[in-house]
């Protein structure tokens, strides 16, 4: 009698799941979602170019330098690069003594050979950036509680990649006269409202963002090479720094792939005449019919 009983039970429970689950599916296929204003007026990445896209670009160290120029000055306060070395500063162009500079110019933990105790120390070619804070907690604590991410891999990790990352910092607007293809954000959504904290960016996916605009002035860094800082070219040099930190080996991938692809193309065409050549004694059987 008590297995009987716990079957049903099961079976009871069993059923109760399953009509549970049916009417939620059936309410979920048949209910349309309330449009919000972050998808409505959420902004794709803007069509903008840099000369490493497509097939045959290639780095531009120049930029590049330029764009290691505003991490340095603006990004490096918030965001670290945990996967990149100093000694990878050579790819930019540096020569070996320069990236020994600029690898003195950071500070990292170190330990002191009489003590033993943490010390900060100047940076060597073979440490990795570090990072701006101690811990997640720390940083938390620093940026309203919104851990700034690592940007070693940002533009392989946010879709739209590079044009992602200039779009969002040259994105900064007021919501109360933005608009999208021709349509006001507040005359759409009276109640929509910035918390508290955060910025209105629409190029963000869900229009607020912890970050304050970290590029707000021309000349907010020096160029060593004249070009003038105005935000947009340094959003843009920056954007292609990352590019850069995501797959630093572009450039040789690119010089691999394409002798590969062309011994791939005469592979092809020799193995079809070798077959033509091999069967052109060979007569096709006639058909019965």
């Amino acid at each position: 009698m008590v297995r009987i009983i716990g079957i049903l039970t099961g079976l009871v429970f069993t059923l109760a799941v399953l009509i549970s689950f049916g009417v939620d599916t059936y309410s979920n296929l048949t209910t349309e979602a309330e449009e919000t204003a972050e998808h409505h007026f959420h902004a794709e990445p803007l069509d903008v170019s840099f000369p490493h896209d497509g097939p045959f670009g290639k780095w531009d160290t120049a930029q590049l330098q330029r764009g290691y120029v505003v991490y340095k000055e603006v990004c490096s306060a918030c965001h670290s690069l945990k996967y990149v070395a100093f000694r990878d500063l050579a790819d930019l162009g540096y020569t070996e003594a320069e990236v020994q500079a600029l690898a003195a110019e950071w500070q990292v933990p170190g330990i002191d050979p009489r003590t033993g105790e943490t010390v900060m120390r100047a940076a060597e070619p073979t440490d990795y950036f570090p990072s701006p804070y101690p811990n997640d907690v720390a940083a938390a604590a620093a940026n309203n509680n919104a851990i700034p991410p690592d940007l070693s891999l940002m533009t392989k990790a946010r879709h739209g990649g590079a044009p992602y990352v200039y779009s969002l910092l040259t994105g900064y607007e007021d919501p109360a006269t933005y608009s999208h293809d021709g349509e006001r954000l507040l005359e759409a959504y009276p109640d929509f409202e910035v918390p508290t904290g955060l910025y209105f960016n629409p190029y963000f996916p869900n229009l607020n963002l912890a970050m304050a605009p970290p590029l707000t002035t021309t000349g907010q860094v020096t160029y060593e090479d004249g070009t003038e800082a105005t935000i947009a070219q340094m959003s843009k040099d920056v954007s292609a720094f990352l590019s850069w930190t995501a797959e630093p080996t572009m450039d040789d991938r690119k010089q691999t792939g394409w002798p590969v692809l062309g011994f791939v193309l005469f592979a092809t065409i020799l193995a079809y005449l070798s077959k033509k050549q091999i069967w052109a004694a060979v007569k096709p059987a006639k058909r019965k019919h």
